[in-house]
């Protein structure tokens, strides 16, 4: 029986609780142990009595280099907030400690080579938190695809409809913004939230390298009062001539879940990626679904370092995705909607677009950008080559 791998979670609050249940579930497998987390503020007692058994506690530092030293962790799980992602990875790698660091990786290009190269160059495994890209149904999509059953791809959409309340701004000072203290955040509905919609129906199109890349538009708009988008789409041009639009709000009249499509000249595949549930329309026959499993990354890490499987997501792979957040980027600053087009649900302290829903639904289905579905607040978009 192998040793349980010494893990540290920087990031333990928020959705590092998510983290938190996923390593105790692992630990119970006997695959990892939870060695130490890193918080600015120690978790109390309560906090951790779910997922730590009595009289072994991990230890608790807010200085996480320190803690990699004092654990001996093997493996660092980074869920911390995204303009701290590239300084924290560079720290773990120096001390040749392998990760999982979440998504986006970076909030700039220029972070993301910095903090991959870095990677590289200290010879440490790094994965990159994208779940949806862990799913069975993203190569057997792939094979339908190779198969020709849906023909030849036209494009690759992509739509979320999701609603976040005003607290959710207020959970932490960079939530929300473009900038904090001079240095980029980006958190805006694309790259953060809905991110894996962006980073799923690239690696559907095949696109997943930053030279797979040749052209992107952007409209970024806003709701609530916020720097950062939260209602906003995408289309990228890539290497090969496919299409990918992406649609995002996080002001959904009703929010359902996200999912993408690929076209195809003879129907289509819808992929509902947080549920694995894919459906396959084609012309001459009756629908049909499909639910697949899921390959969980840090077990997949585990399992790569221990050499019995491919690593999942490496961080080569997310350079498209990573172009996409460099465009939104540079992009003007996201416009706010006119009052008239948006309102707050009081029972829910959330803003609302109208008419979102069915724009988002929209684009995905036909490739098409805000503008050029004729919504009255969307402004000529942005390009980046």
């Amino acid at each position: 029986m192998t040793t349980p791998v010494p893990i540290v979670l920087a990031g333990a609050r928020g959705h590092g609780r998510w983290h938190l249940v996923n390593i105790r579930r692992l630990q119970d497998k006997g695959l990892v142990r939870l060695a130490g987390i890193c918080e600015l503020t120690p978790l109390t007692e309560e906090e951790l009595e779910t997922f730590a058994d009595p009289g072994q506690l991990p230890e608790q530092s807010a200085d996480f280099g320190a803690l990699l030293d004092s654990t001996g962790a093997a493996i660092a799980v980074i869920c911390t907030p995204i303009h701290t992602h590239a300084d924290l990875a560079l720290v773990a790698a120096g001390k040749g400690v392998h990760l999982l660091l979440e998504k986006p990786p970076a909030p700039s290009y220029a972070e993301f080579r910095r903090m991959a190269d870095g990677v590289a160059a200290a010879g440490v495994v790094c994965q990159i938190g994208f779940q949806s890209l862990g799913s069975g149904a993203v190569p057997a999509i792939r094979e339908l695809v190779a198969e020709g059953a849906i023909g030849e791809v036209t494009g690759i959409g992509a739509a979320g409809a999701w609603a976040r309340d005003e607290d959710y701004y207020r959970r932490a000072p960079w939530a929300g913004r473009r900038t904090l203290n001079g240095a980029d955040v980006v958190d805006g509905a694309l790259t953060n939230p809905l991110a894996h919609a962006v980073a799923t129906a690239l690696a559907l199109d095949g696109a997943t390298r930053a030279e797979d890349i040749t052209a992107i538009e952007a409209e970024l708009l806003r709701a609530n009062a916020i720097e950062s988008d939260d209602t906003s789409c995408v289309r990228v041009t890539t290497a090969a001539g496919g299409r990918v639009t992406i649609a995002a709000t996080l002001c959904a009249e009703r929010p359902d879940e996200p999912y993408v499509l690929v076209h195809g000249t003879s129907g289509r595949i819808t992929f509902w990626y947080k549920q694995d549930r894919v459906l396959l329309q084609r012309s001459g026959h009756g629908p049909e679904e499909f639910e697949y499993d899921r390959t969980d990354l840090l077990e997949n890490l585990v399992e790569h370092l221990e050499g019995r499987a491919e690593l999942l997501v490496p961080p080569e792979s997310t350079g498209a995705f990573m172009r996409v957040v460099e465009s939104i980027r540079k992009a003007p600053d996201p416009v706010a909607l006119p009052d008239d087009d948006w309102y707050l649900l009081p029972e829910e302290n959330r803003r609302v677009v109208r008419g979102i829903d069915a724009l988002v639904r929209a684009a995905a289905d036909t490739l098409s950008l805000y503008s050029e579905l004729g919504a009255s607040w969307a402004l000529p978009n942005e390009v980046s080559t």
